[in-house]
């Protein structure tokens, strides 16, 4: 990675790293980002975040590769398509592989890539927040952001 920025969220401070070509990490961990400076890709992330926290974008479109095996690609490229503002199961989104369940949960658990490749949409199978890099209460606060301004209604306030 050769660009980073960071911005301040409502769940706290995220950094964003790139090169002159992609997306490769967006975090909420703490990045050593010294001697690290901007670029128009990192700047347009930052921007399209800040949308989102707004509640004035739902889809992000700039290049994102990540690190990983076949495997872990198909499972981020398949956590794309959970529409925004709604949720599926760890049982549900494996239907494809019922025997992989595990493993996905797993390369699930390592996308580099917060909120853009959707890995918070996906819940247990009985309704309950489960396994979140970023900390379950940054899962629920992005679920239920993500659910009122879809206007699928609001769960709990927000303060």
């Amino acid at each position: 990675m050769n660009y980073a920025s960071v911005i301040e969220s409502p769940v706290g401070p995220i950094t964003i790293l790139a090169d002159d070509e992609f997306v490769h990490v967006i975090t909420f961990a703490e990045k050593d980002i010294t001697g690290l400076s901007e670029n128009a890709l990192t700047v347009k992330v930052a921007n399209q975040l800040n949308d989102y926290f707004k509640g004035d974008l739902k889809d992000f479109d700039f290049p994102i590769k990540q690190k990983g095996t076949e495997f872990q690609q198909e499972v981020w490229q398949n956590l794309l398509t959970i529409p925004f503002g709604e949720t599926t199961s760890y049982a549900k989104f494996s239907a494809h592989h019922p025997l992989a369940i595990r493993a996905i949960a797993a390369a699930n658990g390592k996308n580099n890539i917060a909120i853009v490749v959707p890995c918070h949409r996906v819940i247990g199978s009985n309704g309950k927040l489960v396994g979140y890099a970023g900390g379950l209460w940054r899962k629920q606060w992005l679920l239920q952001h993500e659910r009122e301004v879809a206007q699928k209604g609001q769960t709990e306030l927000k303060f």
